[in-house]
């Protein structure tokens, strides 16, 4: 326990807590500016620490951000892993449901998820494209066993492109909700359901 100033004490972070209200931070940060705006400086300022701390856990700004991104990833990932034996279209909604949440309760995460694309380092390129190939890898496999979808999806050769093209029509979708889209969170999930089902039966 370390003493503050006003003679009360504070509990020390773990190393996984300290790395993760690092991420934290990174995370706003980097959703709100490009990437090559946001300083190492102001990470270690608004999170109380040095900056050789926040060097310990990450060496570099490039692998403190693709730290970020693959956290982000992660979360997503498992949020909407398929549940064996439960139809596609119950997935979807009850999915795209913790989906949205996620979105609306880490957005900044979620932005700086997205951010990844436009940064100009190929490295980080290289994390956020293979995380979207891992989420359509997810999809293609739910729809695979599904009894109902699965013999359609199985008679599209161009599905693997439309899934694609949905991830980036929901992304699209779900930052322009958080920047203040009159849809409620549920009229946003039957759009982007309902623009899958429609990509798979087309």
């Amino acid at each position: 326990m370390a003493a503050n100033p006003g003679g009360r004490t504070r509990r020390r972070l773990s190393t996984e807590e300290r790395r993760e209200q690092l991420l934290s931070v990174g995370a706003r940060l980097f959703s709100e500016s490009p990437y090559d705006d946001v300083w190492i400086e102001q990470v270690a300022e608004i999170a109380g620490v040095s900056r050789g701390l926040l060097y310990h856990y990450f060496p570099t700004k490039r692998d403190f951000f693709l730290a970020v991104v693959e956290r982000e990833s992660e979360r997503m990932l498992q949020m909407t892993e398929a549940v064996p034996g439960v139809p596609a279209r119950e997935q979807l909604t009850a999915n795209l449901d913790i989906f949205l949440e996620y979105v609306h309760t880490h957005a900044h995460g979620f932005r700086a998820f997205h951010r990844a694309d436009a940064a100009g380092d190929q490295a980080v390129r290289r994390v956020y494209q293979r995380a979207l190939g891992a989420q359509e890898r997810q999809i293609l496999a739910a729809l695979a066993r599904d009894p109902e979808l699965g013999p359609i999806a199985q008679a599209r050769p161009d599905l693997r492109l439309a899934v694609r093209g949905w991830l980036a029509f929901t992304t699209a979708v779900c930052l322009e909700w958080l920047r203040g889209s009159e849809l409620t969170r549920e009229q946003v999930r039957d759009l982007c359901a309902r623009a899958l089902l429609g990509v798979i039966a087309a």
